[in-house]
């Protein structure tokens, strides 16, 4: 298994298109951190307007972990197409270069190879989110410096302390990652109907899209199964960016106001993985393949 994931790593890293995805995503938080560089204050003022009008603000709110936060939000809704486009491409990909006849001749079992190809598109989109993490994160700390974090919800405002939050991103970008090779899973099974990536990619985001607006429709019937879809609780990484409180309303530090849910949200997020590759597994071992 190991030498068919290495050979699966290597056809994906050795392709250039591969990289369009690093670069997009050094250009757009290049760009995020230039404006907030430039203009940050401008927009730091307009989210803080109503709390200064009640309250001190103490500290640098303009710092990386802050910068970050905006990062992962403005990111983490378009990396989808950039995991689509390699994972959506694996078995496709081979069909329409004609190898994919050539590969199950091999003394190698369809599940392993169909696994394999999984693993390689996983660890792509991990080591994306690695580069993700490295520039939003790591970068924006050495560019604004590290204080405490302010969440700007519709109806409240959550402050964390510094000490209190790279733990949380930790666990952020983790969840982030469950909820991208969710994504990778679906391309993947969507790739072993197709003789070339543009449907499956295509056919990816579609899903992703109609989810996403079923679940924002004010509908009886979609708000009572929305929990169904998996697009649903990708953005359950917020929930590590929010804190218990005591019986006075103060904030306890360290700790997650609704851990089970997000637990939750990864578990679903795991069941939806499980049966995309699932189902790819046992439809592809009972293909006849012509390409």
């Amino acid at each position: 298994m190991w030498s068919l994931l290495k050979i699966e790593l290597f056809k994906i890293f050795k392709r250039p298109r591969t990289y369009i995805a690093f670069i997009a995503v050094w250009a757009i938080v290049v760009l995020i951190q230039v404006a907030i560089y430039v203009d940050g204050a401008k927009y730091i003022d307009f989210v803080l307007k109503d709390v200064k009008d009640n309250f001190e603000v103490i500290g640098n709110p303009l710092n990386g972990y802050f910068v970050c936060f905006i990062i992962l939000q403005t990111l983490l809704i378009h990396v989808p197409l950039l995991v689509a486009l390699i994972s959506a491409d694996m078995i496709a990909g081979e069909a329409n270069m004609g190898t994919l006849r050539l590969l199950i001749t091999k003394p190698v079992s369809r599940t392993k190879l169909l696994i394999s190809k999984f693993l390689a598109s996983s660890v792509y989109t991990v080591v994306l989110l690695l580069w993700i993490a490295i520039l939003g994160l790591f970068v924006s700390m050495m560019i604004f410096g590290t204080d405490g974090l302010i969440n700007a919800k519709s109806y409240e405002i959550i402050i964390l302390n510094g000490n209190d939050i790279f733990w949380r991103y930790i666990c952020a970008f983790g969840f982030a990652a469950i909820a991208l090779i969710t994504v990778a899973a679906l391309g993947f099974f969507f790739s072993i109907f197709a003789e070339n990536s543009l449907g499956p990619i295509v056919a990816t985001m579609s899903v992703i899209i109609v989810f996403t607006i079923l679940t924002t429709l004010d509908i009886p019937l979609f708000q009572s199964i929305k929990h169904l879809f998996f697009t649903s609780h990708m953005i359950g990484w917020k929930g590590f960016f929010e804190m218990k409180t005591d019986a006075d309303g103060m904030s306890i530090p360290g700790t997650i106001r609704n851990l089970p849910a997000v637990l939750k949200s990864a578990g679903v997020l795991i069941l939806h993985i499980i049966f995309f590759i699932g189902a790819s597994i046992f439809i592809f071992n009972r293909k006849d393949v012509l390409s």
